[in-house]
């Protein structure tokens, strides 16, 4: 065995590196900016390349709850958008935009959002990729690895409260100014893990409420959501 099959078999390896390259894209995307319309297909293959080379042994799209998992997907849409449109000034209050959280604003510059191919890119990454790579690291190994090290030994969905709020908590950071709806994302798609144990089911919601998210971006122009 060489010594990247020795590394991509590597029990963490799976969960953590389509993450870590996903995190490194926005990190170099704010760092060295390239033009919408190559950085979107760029990441689009990229993320699709790494988590076929890393991932595809662990990747579970079965779901054996849709209508169930489709309604969480919703409910999470609705959440998330519900504060603002029930108060409109609400997210400009300093415990959402601030030094830590950052301030409300689009990655999409506004020449680029009639471009079909930047649109369409986006949107495919967000929906197909995003819910895969987030559901793996967050769910399917954070949750099992905050229990135990070797936790592949544990299985999915397994309730212990100090990791499924850690993971909660870690998940509604990475969303800056959302943080507070990012925290409830996280409970409910943590929630739903640990009452199905299903991947696929979690993706499936996942991928659901960023349908959704988009599709109302895309009604609405409230580019703001698109982080």
């Amino acid at each position: 065995m060489t010594y990247l099959q020795r590394v991509i078999r590597h029990p963490n390896v799976p969960y953590v590196v389509p993450f870590a390259v996903f995190l490194l894209f926005l990190a170099l995307q704010k760092a060295i900016p390239l033009p919408a319309i190559v950085d979107g297909p760029v990441r689009l293959i990229l993320l699709t390349a790494v988590l076929y080379v890393f991932s595809r042994r662990v990747i579970d799209l079965h779901a054996t709850a849709l209508a169930p998992s489709t309604l969480i997907g919703i409910a999470v849409f609705i959440v998330w958008i519900l504060p603002d449109l029930l108060f409109p000034q609400y997210r400009q209050h300093w415990l959402f935009q601030n030094g830590v959280m950052g301030s409300l604003g689009s990655s999409l510059p506004a020449a680029d959002r009639l471009d079909t191919i930047v649109i369409g890119s986006r949107t495919l990454r967000a929906v197909v990729l995003v819910p895969i790579i987030e559901e793996l690291f967050w769910r399917a190994w954070l949750m099992r690895w905050l229990i135990s090290p070797t936790f592949e030994r544990v299985r999915l969905g397994t309730y212990q409260a100090q990791a499924f709020w850690i993971t909660a908590i870690l998940f509604a950071s990475e969303h800056g100014p959302f943080w507070d709806v990012g925290l409830i994302a996280g409970i409910a798609f943590n929630w739903w893990m640990v009452r199905t144990r299903s991947l696929g089911d979690c993706i499936l919601a996942h991928a659901v409420t960023n349908a959704c998210l988009y599709g109302y971006v895309l009604a609405t122009h409230r580019w703001e959501y698109w982080l």
